[in-house]
């Protein structure tokens, strides 16, 4: 468990030239600093009157013009390449901030006047951690992520799905779940994480999406806080399996799956992990000489995390490594060796 909160780390050069190469770094007509100029905020509270420990924030009438129109600008960015003939007919409807997050989140809820659907978007502080959690789900997960960087601004879509902590709460124990395909995905989920080294994966930092399929139901679980990408000393940080808000998942995975369909499932998952690096190889063999030209650990969460891997993967390689950049890829080495 994690109990300490993670320092930021500023995006250094090498990785804001990756970033740039790859069309991630943008101008954009807000920054983070901009939303920080509000005159007051009032807490939200879901449908059943809950905190939710998010505030929505207020600006001056002066402030909220430019604000609001810069905002329908980011979010043509994010969602339709900046092309602003998409923006015509939406307005900002709210705009929160989270203040117990690492980055403290400003979330936007932007509503189509035509139809009253709404999509959110985030602005966030650009902490380098983040940003290289996000580029490693884009390129090593089944899920593509639409983000942009401007100085210290990091924009960044919404991820949709129910929170697993809400998951967990009011339908794992329905009669409709399909218990072996939710069990098959949390294995798949927890190799993903461990060996891109991705922490923090408790049920509130993942939501959970249930896909209908012809006959049945397909679930994925996909992670919301990349704030914790190789940054503890701790192996069994990375590894979902071992937080206390996951055991209902545990225990039902234990009571429908036996060791050997979760071993299956793990090398079914390292095989695509593998086939997805190969793929991108040169993407990210220049993501790893960025991170690897970074520091963005403590060197005594280096020197902890390289020698519990060794012992776990009997791997000396690991040894060697010099910074969090070696282990992540050193990690993706032995994956290639597994498969």
């Amino acid at each position: 468990m994690i109990t300490t909160k993670k320092i930021p780390y500023a995006i250094e050069k090498p990785l804001r030239y990756y970033l740039m190469e790859y069309g991630r770094e943008i101008k954009m007509p807000i920054t983070y600093m901009d939303l920080t100029r509000y005159v007051n905020a009032i807490p939200v509270y879901d449908k059943n009157d809950r905190d939710t420990l998010w505030l929505t924030v207020f600006y001056d009438q002066d402030d909220m013009k430019h604000i609001h129109e810069s905002l329908k600008k980011m979010y043509a960015i994010l969602r339709a390449n900046g092309d602003l003939s998409v923006i015509r007919h939406l307005n900002i409807d709210r705009i929160d901030l989270c203040m117990y997050g690492n980055t403290q989140p400003f979330r936007v809820r932007i509503v189509n006047l035509k139809n009253d659907n709404f999509d959110y978007f985030y602005i966030k502080r650009a902490d380098a951690s983040r940003v290289y959690g996000l580029e490693l789900e884009h390129i090593l997960s089944p899920n593509q992520i639409s983000f942009f960087t401007n100085g210290d601004t990091l924009i960044e879509e919404h991820i949709v799905g129910m929170p697993g902590d809400l998951f967990v709460r009011d339908h794992l124990y329905d009669k409709s779940i399909n218990k072996i395909r939710l069990a098959k995905e949390f294995v798949k989920f927890n190799e993903r994480c461990f060996i891109r080294l991705l922490g923090d994966m408790h049920s509130c930092n993942y939501v959970v999406e249930i896909i209908p399929d012809f006959e049945d139901v397909h679930y994925r679980i996909r992670a919301i806080d990349f704030d914790q990408q190789c940054y503890d000393g701790r192996r069994k940080i990375y590894m979902p399996q071992y937080y206390k808000q996951n055991n209902p998942i545990i225990k039902m995975g234990m009571e429908v799956m036996t060791p050997e369909s979760r071993i299956q499932y793990q090398k079914e998952e390292r095989a695509m992990m593998a086939v997805r690096l190969q793929a991108s190889r040169y993407r990210i063999k220049e993501l790893g000489d960025a991170v690897m030209k970074d520091s963005i650990a403590p060197p005594e969460h280096v020197d902890q995390l390289k020698t519990e891997l060794t012992q776990y993967y009997k791997e000396k390689e690991f040894l060697n490594c010099r910074g969090m950049g070696d282990i992540v890829k050193t990690s993706l080495k032995v994956l290639l060796k597994m498969v």
